[in-house]
């Protein structure tokens, strides 16, 4: 499987629908095992998917910004390592996506989210340093994600951090571990 498809699904997954409530999130960083094949090695078949509960709704992403002044700039890296040419995706965090976001940190991969929902979510590649910039989001509270391979053991692990953003912030993000 080409290592873009498991984040590229995941940001996918991770794209919200209703804004909770307001106040500051617990700054958190969450590193999630996808269990993709080592390179080496056939994959056999995809692992099954988690069907969705939480339907989406398309009143609530209604009163979402899609585009706003706000920058996310940061680094990707796994065990000091650069993560190279990887998918960095930031979705709002809603309850849509905080389903999604319960079942990735389990293990397991949820069915694709609906499409309307990547109206709402920014994405961007990391360069040879794992740098990244995102521009243009709104203010609000976000998922940031990313993911690359762990050479100890050939398994993809998404590390998952939750931000808020002010209208015009400029946010330095390290996702590390």
């Amino acid at each position: 499987m080409k290592a873009w498809i498991p984040m590229a699904l995941l940001g996918l997954s991770l794209a919200g629908c209703q804004m909770m409530d307001p106040g500051p999130p617990p700054e958190r960083v969450e590193v999630i095992e996808i269990g993709e094949p080592r390179p080496d090695v056939e994959p056999t078949e995809e692992p099954p998917r988690v069907t969705r509960q939480v339907a989406f709704p398309a009143e609530e992403y209604a009163s979402l910004e899609k585009s706003g002044n706000a920058t996310i700039h940061g680094r990707l890296s796994l065990n000091g390592r650069p993560g190279a040419g990887e998918t960095i995706s930031v979705a709002p965090v809603t309850t849509y996506s905080a389903e999604a976001a319960e079942h990735a940190l389990a293990g397991q991969a949820v069915e694709p989210a609906d499409p309307r929902a990547r109206e709402y979510t920014h994405t961007t590649r990391t360069d040879d340093s794992g740098r990244f910039t995102v521009r243009g989001l709104p203010s609000g509270e976000f998922y940031v994600s990313g993911s690359m391979v762990n050479p100890a053991n050939g398994q993809r692990q998404v590390i998952l951090r939750q931000v808020s953003l002010r209208n015009g912030q400029r946010l330095d993000l390290d996702l590390r571990r």
